[in-house]
């Protein structure tokens, strides 16, 4: 019986160490990731490429539509990207029509004009929107933050 009692107490001594340094090492992992990643819970929708700046007058249709940001589906089935939205840092806002991205696909969110496509949507603006340092925010259609990208002009941030 002692030798069954010094077993129990080894096994409850071990589990209760482990349990005190699983939920020390719980707070230090949720705050490391909540600093560095940006992302919601993992989504198969994502930033990929960004062309910002692009060269040329602002307002014209080939610099307007030669800065885009790709948004992609990582996953095997498709999404609808109904009232989903893409952000820049000083708020102008995109926000999806119905529109269905297919698995593994991706579309370009372009600034300018034109007709939109499986792979080609248009923001219609006559301004640029991505400067030489901005960010991208990717949201689902309840505001949760999916992916965001930054960018300073030399180097590309990724933060999600």
């Amino acid at each position: 019986m002692s030798a069954s009692l010094a077993t129990r107490r080894v096994l409850s001594a071990f589990l209760a160490a482990g349990a005190l340094v699983g939920a020390a090492a719980l707070p230090a992992a949720a705050a490391d990731h909540h600093g560095r990643d940006h992302r919601g819970a993992k989504s198969s929708i994502v930033i990929g490429d960004v062309q910002y700046d692009s060269p040329g007058r602002d307002r014209s249709a080939r610099a307007l539509n030669g800065e885009w940001v790709e948004v992609k589906n990582t996953g095997r089935h498709s999404v609808n990207l109904r009232g989903f939205t893409l952000t820049d840092r000083q708020g102008n806002r995109y926000q999806f029509k119905d529109f269905r991205l297919d698995g593994r696909s991706s579309v370009k969110v372009h600034t300018g004009q034109g007709r939109d496509t499986r792979h080609d949507v248009y923001q219609d603006r006559h301004q640029q929107v991505w400067d030489e340092r901005d960010s991208a925010t990717l949201r689902d259609n309840r505001g949760n933050v999916l992916d965001s990208d930054s960018w300073d002009g030399r180097r590309h941030h990724r933060n999600g």
